[in-house]
Parts: structure tokens; sequence; C-alpha cells
């Protein structure tokens, strides 16, 4: 199976937002990717008041036009992250939406984990615009491989990742918008090891450098496969995809002679006395 992820610069303008996506998924198919996976903050890229004004419902334009290219390309697509504005709530989703090669919605996916710290001297605060879900998501590609749906902080908590493990994930994406403090520092090892522990692809689009305070952001968009393998990185900076070949029998092969999933001692596992699981 042949996955891609694309690199984004987006902006507060969705317009020009989309326009770049869909010329990227183009070209991600035109290479023979039949998943593609978006950034975080795929439609708007700003600050809290951006997203609260800027959000649109499931049935609006970043998903309309998510599953019409999805449906003319013939491809899975993974529209990273979008705001989505849900009837009757304040504060926004941090939403991702797994569209098939129909065009129908297979999983909505929306993001648990706030981004509610502080980085290098930044206070960055996600719950202000965003509230969080409490749902974990999987979803499954058109031919049949188990997909866990993740965004970006997510990646920092383990037991999501475990659990859709467990639920038959073979491919996890994390779609994201890490800062480059954090990047440098902690993306590849995180997502290397999301990878090894639970035996899976991590497909990890993420949002290029640019300038201006919401733009501080890593880039380096990768594709790594159930051995901690990088198998396509990008660059800081630039709007681009990368792609690479999923070898789902060597998964198999990883899983059947390092079997860490199946030798797992689930009676071992108890939360310390006085500590909330």
């Amino acid at each position: 199976m042949r996955a891609a992820a694309v690199q984004l610069e987006a902006t507060t303008e969705t317009d020009r937002n989309l326009a770049s996506a869909e010329r990227l998924t183009r070209a991600a198919a035109a290479d023979g990717a039949e998943l593609v996976v978006l950034p975080e903050r795929l439609d708007i890229r700003g600050g809290t008041s951006d997203y609260l004004a800027g959000a649109e419902p499931l049935d609006g334009r970043p998903v309309t036009w998510a599953r019409e290219l999805a449906r003319e390309l013939g491809i899975d697509l993974v529209a990273g992250s979008l705001a989505e504005r849900r009837e009757g709530r304040e504060r926004v989703s941090n939403t991702s939406v797994h569209v098939g090669p129909d065009g129908e919605i297979r999983a909505v996916y929306r993001k648990i984990h706030m981004f509610d710290v502080e980085v290098g001297g930044v206070e960055y605060r996600e719950s202000d615009s965003s509230e969080p879900a409490g749902e974990i998501v999987m979803s499954e590609a058109a031919i049949g491989v188990p997909l866990g749906l993740t965004i970006c902080y997510d990646l920092r908590f383990p037991e999501l990742y475990r659990i859709l493990a467990l639920r038959g994930a073979r491919i996890v994406t994390v779609p994201a918008n890490f800062t480059r403090v954090t990047g440098e520092a902690h993306w590849e090892v995180l997502l290397r090891a999301r990878a090894i522990e639970n035996q899976v692809f991590v497909i990890a689009p993420g949002q290029g450098h640019r300038d201006g305070p919401e733009g501080d952001s890593y880039g380096n968009s990768m594709i790594v496969d159930p051995w901690g393998e990088v198998l396509a990185r990008a660059p800081a900076d630039g709007e681009r995809f990368i792609a690479a070949d999923l070898d789902l029998a060597r998964q198999d092969e990883i899983r059947e002679k390092l079997p860490s999933l199946a030798n797992r001692v689930e009676a071992a596992y108890e939360w310390p006395e006085g500590v909330t699981a």
C-alpha cells in the first residue's frame, strides 16, 4: 500500500490552504498514493479568534472539498484536522475526517488532548478555542487495512496508541502542527517510539515553518514503519508531499518474530493505589 503525507504552510486563508492541499494531494495520487494524509490545521492556521470565527460544520466547505477530491481521485483521504463548528457549542472541535474513495465519510475523530502548555517562553492554550473530546476512533482504508486516528499533541499519550493497536490498527495517522522547540527535541523520537512499541506504520504530516507568531512550526513530516525506520521525511520548510510503500507483509513478520503485543501480561498491569487511571 502506497501512502503519502502532505506538508503545508497554511495560513488563516482557507481557500488558499485548500488549493495548496489539493495541488499536493493530486501530485501524491499521481505518484501512486492510495492513502493521503493532510496535516493538522489544514483549513485555518492562526490564533484562538481565527478558529472561533472560521470554523465550519462537517457539511461545510472543507469537508465537502475533501469528499469531492477523494471521490475524484479514488483515494482514502484523511483531512488531517479542521476547525469544526458543532451546533450548541461555544468552542469548536479540532477534528480529523477520514474520507473513502467513494467520497463518503468513514470516520470522524475529535482531538482528545488539548495543547495547553508553555514552550520556549510562549504559552499555548488550545482549550481557549477547542473543546477536548473523549472518544478513541478507528477506521478502515478501502483495501481493508485498519486505521487509527490521532492528532498532534495526542502523540505524548501512549495509552491512546496502545488501545488503537489492540483494536487492530496497522496504520496510525498523526497530522500535526508541532512547534519548532518541541519538534527539534521530541518529534522524531516520539513518532518512532509509537511505531515500535505498537508495531504500526505511523503517517505524520506536519505544518512547515513560516514567519509570524503562529508559524514557528517544525515541519519534518514523516512516515515511519513498525521497526522504527523512517521511510520518508520532509525538511522543516516548504509545502510538499512525501510518500512510501507500506510493506504489510513485513509488518506481519515483525509481529510474528517479535510478538510484543501478543506477549502483554494484562493481569500484571494495575494502576498504583491512590493514582487515578
